[in-house]
């Protein structure tokens, strides 16, 4: 049996859910979860991302497409533990200039930069 997780949960969404509503003009707002730190030459924190209107009347948080051995009442978010893979994942949506922020709590907002139109994938 297949679980609709609009119906479930309506305030997330998985990448391609995220990939449209990128279309419609929704921004992503990265969100700093855990303090950034640098190791070596590497930027380690945690981070995610949610889908916000412009006035930001509507937020969806953005998780991962699988839900593996959870709970069926714990929806996890998707994390990126490093800077590197936040920025990985912002460029493949379109996104040229990324801003990442490094305290606990700090959000920084990614618009498309062409309107909403998103790049052809090769």
């Amino acid at each position: 049996m297949r679980t609709d997780l609009n119906k479930e949960a309506p305030n997330v969404v998985t990448e391609t859910q995220f990939k449209v509503l990128l279309q419609q003009g929704y921004q992503a707002e990265v969100v700093c979860k855990t303090p950034a730190f640098r190791k070596n030459a590497v930027w380690y924190g945690e981070w995610f991302i949610r889908a916000v209107t412009e006035d930001r009347s509507v937020e969806k948080l953005l998780v991962p497409g699988r839900r593996w051995n959870k709970q069926p009442e714990e929806i996890p978010l998707r994390l990126f533990k490093t800077a590197n893979g936040l920025i990985s994942f912002l460029v493949g949506f379109g996104f040229d200039h990324i801003h990442i922020p490094m305290q606990k709590g700090g959000r920084a907002l990614h618009c498309l930069p062409n309107g909403g139109k998103l790049p052809i994938s090769e």
